[in-house]
Parts: structure tokens; C-alpha cells; sequence
């Protein structure tokens, strides 16, 4: 019973990511609460640590990605900043539809904070679009990352669990 839980816990971690909630941290804490419960011992906390250190590292790559491809598009350091801020908003806000809304309130606003911080520096329209687009695909860029660390941290969760399972029977 408690690898289904740990499996079903980590599909649905992988199925929050793109919804631009918290799915790997879903995933992790499912790892640290099946080591606890198995009593997995040493080896399940390190794979519990693995995982951690790969969900602070998509989080940060997550974070700052928008500002990089801001930037990458001819951005200046405020456009990037206004990608990362103005998807944070946009993903806070949201659009008014069910589920994705906040993930499209995050593309969304990684555009128009991207374009609209970079409009202060050089009022130039086409200039701002194109750095707004960057901001997008950075956001993409980002949700994909994060997507294939969520499938990496539930590979191993999985693997490892049924690794010890099978050392233990």
C-alpha cells in the first residue's frame, strides 16, 4: 500500500508541474514520509536527499529562466526582472478558467512584465515585443525543465522503492 501511495504521489506531482503548482515538492515530501513509514533506511534518505537537491535546483533554473531568455532577446536586466515578476503575478492572478489559468496567467505575464520594464528603458515597441516573446519562451522553457526534473525525481523514487523492496524480500 504504501508504494501506490508513493507512485500515485509521484504521477500527481508530475501532472501539478506544468500547472505551474507544487508538484516536485509533492513528490519529495511523498519520498520522506515513505522512507519514514518503510523505515527505508540510509539509502532512502539519500535518495529523499537527491530528490530535494534536484527540486531547489529546477526551482532556482525555474526562477531566473524568463529573465534569461529576456534578456537573450535583447532584454536589458530590468526586462528580465519584469519576466520573473510579472509571471509570479500573472500566475498568482491568473486568467478566469479552471485548472490552466494560472498557467497561462504566467506566460502571459512573463510577456508583459518583459516587455512593459523594458518599454521604461527604450520606448521602442517592436524592440519590447521581442523581448516579451523572449520572456514566453523562457516560461516554456522553464515548465519544460522542471517537467523532466519531476520525471527524473519519479523515476527514482519508483525505481529505488521497488529496488529496496525487492533487496528486502
Amino acid at each position: 500500500m504504501a508504494f501506490a501511495l508513493l507512485a500515485l504521489a509521484q504521477v500527481v506531482g508530475l501532472l501539478l508541474v506544468p500547472l505551474g503548482l507544487p508538484g516536485t515538492w509533492l513528490q519529495v515530501a511523498a519520498i520522506g514520509v515513505f522512507a519514514y513509514v518503510t523505515r527505508w533506511g540510509a539509502s532512502g534518505w539519500t535518495v529523499f536527499g537527491v530528490a530535494l537537491l534536484l527540486a531547489i535546483v529546477a526551482e532556482v533554473i525555474e526562477f531566473v529562466l524568463g529573465g534569461r531568455f529576456a534578456r537573450k532577446y535583447g532584454g536589458s536586466r530590468r526586462a528580465g526582472w519584469g519576466a520573473i515578476l510579472g509571471g509570479l503575478i500573472g500566475a498568482f492572478v491568473g486568467i478566469p478558467i479552471p485548472v490552466i489559468g494560472s498557467v497561462i496567467g504566467a506566460f502571459i505575464g512573463a510577456f508583459v512584465g518583459a516587455a512593459v520594464l523594458e518599454m521604461t528603458k527604450n520606448p521602442e515597441m517592436r524592440g519590447a515585443m521581442r523581448v516579451g516573446w523572449g520572456a514566453f519562451l523562457g516560461r516554456l522553457a522553464a515548465v519544460a525543465m522542471k517537467s523532466a526534473v519531476s520525471i527524473v525525481i519519479g523515476v527514482i523514487a519508483v525505481f529505488a522503492a521497488l529496488a529496496m523492496g525487492a533487496m528486502a524480500g
